[in-house]
């Protein structure tokens, strides 16, 4: 009977004991393989936990955007992150951009010199499940140069990324702009076929500082017209740089990557 009684106790102590909470996300640096120009291809690997996302580099108005500090990293002349097409999510009316269970960030790599490339990355971040938190990962990778076979996982995420103006058969982008309170109206006309579904946009203006509202879209046949605001964050007048505007249309099938206007 003792020996039973203790039994129970210690099952009902187990079961009452709290659980390790699961990180939401997690972070490792792929290190890739080296490209014949000199640079060198890796990535960030982000994994999150089930029912949790985190967001594009231009993340809606429900999101957070990401911050990356490679400050820590040696024999680094320079990176350039090469996004995959994401995802589109609404929430009480409200939309963001990004990713759910994981996110392969390819990561072009410019080393100052010969040799190994000690990466270093530090990346705050957003990530949201039924409640938003900021997150600071960290992640470390040696690139060899002696690295010369592709990562399937790698090369899978550079196929996925958003198609060109050429390769979606953009015909023509029209800009139109005009005051507006608080900053400029921005009319893009941009002449491409149906991406299928509910086709949705994002507007980047490519200048520091300066923020795009949340574009409205419509189509008039193969025109697709999306018009937002473009305010200064600090309030201040600026000028726009049409080349620097860059338009992101994102369907069910596929996204298309259109820079500058005509």
């Amino acid at each position: 009977m003792m020996r039973r009684l203790l039994l129970s106790l210690g099952l009902a102590v187990a079961l009452a004991a709290p659980v390790a909470a699961q990180e939401p996300i997690t972070a490792e640096l792929r290190p890739g393989w080296r490209l014949p120009d000199g640079d060198h291809m890796a990535a960030l690997h982000l994994t999150l936990a089930p029912g949790w996302k985190t967001y594009w580099r231009a993340p809606g108005e429900a999101g957070i955007p990401p911050l990356f500090d490679w400050s820590g990293s040696r024999n680094l002349a320079g990176v350039a992150l090469l996004w995959p097409t994401p995802h589109v999510f609404w929430q009480s009316g409200m939309r963001s951009i990004g990713y759910k269970q994981e996110l392969v960030l390819p990561i072009r790599v410019r080393a100052r010199g010969a040799g190994d490339i000690d990466l270093r990355a530090e990346v705050q971040l957003g990530v949201c499940s039924d409640v938003c938190l900021p997150e600071t990962v960290r992640a470390r990778a040696v690139l060899s140069p002696g690295a010369t076979r592709p990562d399937p996982l790698i090369a899978a995420a550079l196929a996925s990324a958003p198609l060109s103006r050429g390769e979606a058969a953009v015909s023509g982008v029209r800009c139109s702009i005009s005051p507006a309170r608080g900053g400029l109206a921005l009319r893009a006309e941009i002449d491409m076929p149906p991406i299928g579904g509910r086709e949705s946009a994002v507007v980047e203006s490519g200048q520091p500082g300066i923020w795009s509202g949340e574009p409205e879209i419509r189509r008039e046949g193969r025109t697709l017209i999306t018009e937002t605001r473009l305010m200064h964050m600090d309030g201040k007048s600026f000028a726009l740089d049409r080349s620097k505007l860059r338009f992101t249309v994102l369907g069910d099938r596929q996204a298309v990557d259109i820079q500058g206007c005509d």
